[in-house]
């Protein structure tokens, strides 16, 4: 059972682009499998269809935006962002579009991203209580499409266990292989992660953190909504908190859109915004490397018996058992 094979998947958001992503035009997208193009509307507001016109079938995301419609290159056919057909050039009467329409999906903005249900929405977007706090600052950081499984991928953010390998460049390889446990409550759609995880402080990491010594801890709350969303509030001992949320949005079985954002309690004269950026760029760029030599394909069905597990893995056995339950309930 593949991921495209959990009809109940559609019934969720994901965040696919930057607001400002759609400032330039139509922008191509691929979500559980669909070809989507967003825009924005004269007003400002997001819209998702699919990306063929049902003419010739051309990609409207090669078309353009006009009178917040968007409009086909191929022949100028343009639609709402309801699917309807708003003009068809070659009639007498342009306007005389009859029924003639293309899918059209759920989309929004929140957190300064536009996401997208390919269906009715089965649970909102979880509010973040830092998005607009002035003791918060929001700092955009990634969004970039990886070679490997959503699931993989967000199994790893929750894995312990890897940071002594993966991550011997930024805060693992404090010679201690034993991972830190994590204390795991699970609630409706979700599981919260609690442990305190050593780590090594090199420079890339004290500019980060502002801790000093060549060791430092991190105490972190760990997130999980279902199906690919996680936030991960970290705190250092002087204080200081980061906050990562993070989706891995399956673009395909094969392939994930990596969305993430931060939140910190610091302003950018304390740390700069590229600095912050630059250390989980080094991070995430370390998981990239490994994720994408793994099988795409995650056992989900077999999931107890097709791969070897240990302790650590909890959580991410905790996401196999989750969507298996949504593929059972339909």
């Amino acid at each position: 059972m593949n991921l495209t094979d959990i009809p109940a998947l559609r019934r969720y958001w994901y965040p696919l682009c930057r607001e400002a992503d759609l400032d330039n035009g139509p922008l191509a997208q691929r979500l559980l499998g669909v070809d989507l193009v967003l825009w924005k509307s004269d007003d400002g507001k997001p819209n998702a269809v699919r990306d063929r016109c049902p003419h010739r079938t051309a990609k409207l995301s090669r078309g353009f935006v006009e009178n917040g419609a968007i409009v086909c290159g191929y022949h100028g056919w343009a639609f709402d962002g309801a699917g309807k057909c708003l003009k068809i050039p070659q009639r007498a009467d342009p306007a005389a579009t009859g029924k003639m329409r293309v899918d059209a999906f759920h989309a929004k903005t929140y957190g300064g991203h536009v996401w997208v249900a390919l269906e009715n929405p089965v649970e909102d977007i979880p509010v973040f209580a830092e998005d607009g706090d002035p003791a918060w600052r929001r700092i955009p950081e990634f969004v970039e499409n990886w070679a490997c499984s959503a699931l993989r991928v967000m199994e790893n953010e929750f894995d312990n266990a890897h940071i002594e390998y993966v991550h011997q460049a930024t805060f693992g390889n404090t010679r201690d292989p034993i991972p830190a446990e994590n204390e795991i409550e699970e609630f409706a759609g979700g599981f919260v992660a609690r442990a305190v995880v050593r780590a090594a402080n090199r420079k890339i990491g004290a500019d980060y953190t502002g801790a000093t010594g060549d060791l430092t801890t991190r105490t972190t709350v760990h997130r999980y909504w279902f199906p690919f969303l996680r936030k991960l509030e970290l705190t250092f001992p002087n204080g200081l908190c980061h906050r990562i949320v993070t989706a891995t949005v399956p673009v395909d079985d094969a392939h994930t859109r990596l969305v993430q954002w931060v939140y910190r309690n610091d302003t950018d004269a304390d740390v700069p915004a590229e600095k912050a950026i630059a250390f989980d760029r080094a991070v995430t760029l370390e998981d990239k490397d490994i994720l994408e030599a793994t099988d795409p394909y995650v056992p989900l069905r077999d999931y107890m018996t097709a791969e070897r597990h240990m302790p650590s893995d909890k959580p991410g056995l905790i996401m196999r058992r989750m969507l298996v339950a949504a593929a059972d309930a339909g």
